[in-house]
């Protein structure tokens, strides 16, 4: 698949992806759920991709659905993964960073609640706004935002479907960091190199078992649980996990294979 609607960009061990229709605020058509989705399956697949960043061109990250091509009646299902190919890839056990450098609003906010790390610019803000067109946020973001900041955190931007700003994301505590918008895309690159630092299998463990623990009935079956994961017992029976201890006993730098 050619993709028109985003960029799809390789870097060593980053894959960057950018939200392409600057024109629209980057807002999402039925192609670019499918080119996201081609997106997402391509970079789960590839072995030496490790951590995808996210962003748009121009002044949005995502506006969400481009009402001008969505009518509710006929709109077509969302890819197998869910909204913009990613909404609903529980499986994904590589890091997503959305880098949000402007509004992220409907679909666009769903999107970065779905990302591991949410890295903001100064002058982006965020928005659940369906209710002011007749509509709910169904692709994750109600959910979502309710486990990430509370019950009662969320209500007031779900029920008022009004937009918050950076610093407001970051003190309700669904924004990792706030940077100048000039630095915005170094520091998603920074976080990302300091990620494929680490030996890989070790970092998709960590992030399965963190997402997962929050589903058993209790700290203690959590930490029970998290030996009968299969990425947990991957990373156990690894040779990084061996190469990591030697390296550490050696003073030297590990070779990481992934394997």
């Amino acid at each position: 698949m050619d993709f028109e609607t985003i960029r799809y960009e390789p870097d060593g061990a980053v894959l960057t992806i950018t939200f392409n229709r600057p024109e629209r605020l980057n807002a999402m058509s039925p192609q670019s759920h499918a080119e996201l989705e081609e997106a997402f399956n391509r970079f789960a697949a590839d072995d030496a991709l490790q951590v995808a960043i996210v962003t748009g061109a121009g002044r949005a990250f995502c506006a969400g659905s481009d009402l001008k091509s969505f009518r509710l009646e006929e709109a077509p299902p969302y890819p197998p993964h869910g909204y913009a190919g990613l909404i609903q890839r529980h499986d994904l056990l590589k890091p997503v960073i959305a880098a949000v450098n402007g509004l992220a609003y409907g679909g666009g906010f769903e999107f970065s609640l779905a990302c591991d790390i949410v890295v903001a610019a100064e002058s982006a803000s965020f928005g659940l706004v369906e209710p002011k067109v007749g509509l709910i946020a169904i692709a994750g973001g109600i959910t979502r935002l309710v486990r990430a900041v509370g019950n009662k955190r969320a209500m007031i931007p779900l029920l008022t479907a009004e937009p918050l700003s950076a610093r407001e994301g970051l003190e309700l505590g669904f924004v990792s960091e706030v940077v100048p918008d000039a630095e915005l895309l170094a520091r998603a690159r920074e976080l990302a190199g300091r990620i494929i630092a680490c030996a890989p299998l070790a970092v998709r463990a960590t992030k399965d078992i963190a997402y997962r623990s929050m589903d058993e009935p209790s700290l203690a079956e959590a930490i029970q649980a998290q030996e009968h994961y299969a990425s947990f017992q991957a990373w156990r029976h690894s040779e990084d996990a061996h190469e990591g201890m030697r390296a550490f006993v050696e003073k030297r730098p590990p070779v990481w294979k992934g394997r």
